[in-house]
């Protein structure tokens, strides 16, 4: 599962609303983040939410069991990470 947390503020409000447009995304509220998760990879192009570079850049606050594969001025790109049992 793909886990991504993006502060709940003004500035990041269209970068939940973009990734909830994805049937395969779910969003929701852990305190005072959004948490966005999927079952695949999560992609959220940035020109759609409207996010100046620096709001961009700084968006992300944490992941869970997730790494970033593409996060540049044209998208975030986060898939699972996959943990191999011992």
């Amino acid at each position: 599962m793909t886990t991504l947390y993006v502060l709940d503020i003004p500035e990041n409000t269209s970068i939940a609303a973009v990734a909830d447009v994805d049937p395969s995304v779910t969003v929701d509220h852990v305190g005072p983040y959004f948490r966005i998760v999927s079952e695949e990879n999560i992609v959220i192009d940035r020109r759609a939410t409207g996010c100046r570079h620096a709001v961009w850049y700084s968006s992300v606050s944490g992941l869970y069991r997730s790494r970033i594969l593409q996060w540049d001025k044209d998208a975030l790109r986060i898939e699972p990470l996959r943990i191999e049992p011992l």
